[in-house]
């Protein structure tokens, strides 16, 4: 197919940071720029309704609330009406969502009764947002067990489904299987024209005050519970007991404050450098100033940090959890290590930094790992993807028997209608 109309539905979409919001935006820009008309559905980030242009680009922002568990991110509940009216407007060919969340709940809907081809990528492990949901103990194993039921339910809606990684699959609960509906691996992507090996400038050790004379193990990425960053600090105290080195963690989130602590308790304070947000600039430049890139969190389902940090030739020191074996292979770029494990993620960092020669083997391995993942090859895989389920959607709808979307539509609205009348009886329209 030629020119197409996508519509992608994202509840976490930029300027949140986080692996959902890369992809999403990365791919909003890559289809565009491809020939293809594309509109984003994200939460406004005043709690006001807009349209804006990021870009080559269209991103309607809903209405939207803030989240209170999560690192601030806004949330659209309640956007039912505005998700039919732009989907009734733009007319899309197909549609791609990003998330289960209330703006996928609702193109899903409208998507599916236009006989509109959708397609799903399941990003979420569930355990990322049971982290940040410490208040809820008790509940996170039953919450756990919803989110794996209602993401097998709301999967098999979709004509397609997507994961980044295979190990991404875990998220059906080891039930993918359940899923009537074929799955495809596409890797998120990363934009190779952006890292790249390169010489740090002097300018950028100046700026955030680091050290020019010892290695320095990096950390780039969110700052929040469920990186088990503890377990990197807790290793490169131990790693100063044998040399001279400097840690580096580019970030913010809500862990910040306490791994400032953990520093200053252990006394190596002086050895450790927290810069907080930093501009995408700034992060570009700061990918070069590392000897390896460490990482400690389990709950990766791709890892698009990992990733950029190899595209930059990074040696990896990564726990062996999640998706983080599929790019840090042992003993070839970089070395696991079993979860929480800071003595073995210590000695896993020693031992790149000791030897030069090794560092070098490494870097090289992680280069050439880092190019199966070019997002220039993601944007024809997923362009490739939308033609065939557009084509095959038109064929099925062409054969189906009279009398079947009433059938559907009595099953598939009064479950909808219940749960739009519960979330917000002010908002709720039964003619809708």
């Amino acid at each position: 197919m030629g020119h197409m109309k996508i519509l992608i539905a994202s509840d976490l979409h930029w300027p949140v940071i986080n692996g959902v919001a890369t992809f999403s935006r990365n791919l909003a820009q890559g289809m565009a720029e491809r020939g293809h008309e594309v509109v984003v559905i994200a939460p406004s980030q005043d709690g006001k309704k807009s349209i804006e242009v990021d870009g080559n680009y269209t991103i309607y922002r809903v209405r939207s609330t803030i989240f209170p568990f999560y690192q601030n991110f806004r949330i659209s509940p309640t956007p039912q009406l505005e998700v039919r009216k732009i989907i009734q407007e733009f007319e899309p060919d197909v549609i791609h969502i990003q998330m289960l969340l209330w703006i996928g709940q609702a193109a899903m809907f409208f998507g599916r009764r236009a006989d509109i081809p959708v397609v799903t990528t399941s990003h979420a492990m569930a355990e990322n947002l049971m982290d940040n949901l410490k208040k809820a103990a008790v509940l996170s194993r039953p919450i756990n067990y919803m989110l794996v039921e209602y993401g097998l339910r709301f999967h098999s809606r979709a004509d397609v489904i997507t994961s980044p990684t295979a190990s991404g699959l875990e998220s059906f609960g080891g039930r993918a299987e359940k899923v009537a509906r074929p799955i495809e691996i596409i890797s998120n992507g990363i934009n190779l024209k952006e890292y790249v090996p390169a010489k740090p400038s002097a300018a950028i050790y100046d700026k955030y005050e680091l050290p020019t004379d010892r290695p320095i193990v990096t950390y780039i990425g969110r700052v929040d519970a469920e990186k088990h960053l503890s377990v990197l600090v807790t290793a490169f105290k131990t790693v100063l007991e044998t040399m001279d080195a400097h840690l580096l963690i580019v970030g913010s989130g809500v862990d910040l404050e306490t791994l400032t602590e953990l520093a200053d308790e252990y006394g190596i304070s002086e050895n450790v450098t927290f810069t907080g947000r930093v501009s995408d600039e700034d992060k570009i430049a700061l990918e070069h100033v590392g000897t390896l890139y460490a990482i400690s969190s389990p709950a990766e389902l791709q890892s698009i940090a990992t990733l950029e940090a190899m595209a930059c030739g990074q040696p990896v020191v990564a726990v062996d959890a999640g998706a983080l074996g599929e790019l840090c292979h042992d003993g070839k770029n970089g070395f696991l290590f079993d979860l929480d494990d800071d003595d073995q993620m210590a000695d896993g960092i020693i031992t790149i930094l000791r030897d030069h020669k090794l560092r070098a083997k490494f870097s090289k391995e992680s280069l050439r790992i880092a190019r199966t993942h070019d997002l220039r090859h993601t944007l024809k895989q997923f362009e490739a993807l939308y033609t065939r389920t557009i084509k095959a959607k038109h064929k099925e709808v062409a054969e189906r028997p009279s009398g079947w979307r009433d059938r559907l539509r009595e099953s598939y609205l009064a479950e909808y209608l219940r749960n739009w009348r519960e979330a917000d009886p002010d908002e709720y329209d039964e003619d809708a």
